[in-house]
């Protein structure tokens, strides 16, 4: 079994959306929080970053391990998460675009016997890899489509910071 072109070609350049969502917005834009009580687009885009490192480890947990059961993640208990947050949004893309890279150049040359190596999710339960994948890239798809509604949003906004109908 081979990974799919359908998960190779969004590991690869899935996330490279965000360059096009985002652009034409300033970085006081991009860290506005835009609807109270949620995400600014940078908060969305740091959970992306850190959580593809968590990402990461997990894999390695399951090419290492048999069937680990990993906790729920949350960014807000992440402290990596919160450091992240005082970053400068280039710092974090770099960071993300970088890793990105690695990851998809060893992920995609994968034997066939690791990507049906299993880890459990607490709310998806057991998953090969090939599912971890899958998973991992529509939840990244998920805050790509949220970053793009709040962009939208923003490039809509009148100047005065008033949102136009």
């Amino acid at each position: 079994m081979q990974i799919p072109s359908s998960i190779s070609t969004r590991l690869q350049y899935q996330h490279k959306s965000l360059m096009d969502i985002i652009d034409g917005l300033s970085d006081e834009q991009i860290r506005r929080q835009v609807i109270t009580g949620k995400w600014s687009i940078f908060e969305n885009i740091v959970h992306l970053q850190t959580y593809q490192h968590t990402f990461v480890s997990r894999v390695k947990d399951i090419l290492r391990e048999n069937n680990p059961v990993f906790p729920r993640y949350t960014a807000e208990g992440d402290p990596e998460f919160l450091e992240n947050c005082s970053k400068s949004t280039r710092e974090i893309m770099q960071d993300m675009i970088t890793l990105r890279k690695e990851m998809a150049a060893e992920i995609t040359s994968f034997p066939p016997t690791d990507l049906v190596k299993k880890g459990t999710h607490p709310a998806f339960g057991e998953m090969t890899l090939l599912e971890w994948l899958n998973f991992f890239l529509l939840h990244e798809a998920h805050h790509l489509f949220a970053i793009f509604k709040l962009a939208a949003t923003l490039k809509i906004a009148k100047p005065g910071g008033e949102y136009s109908e």
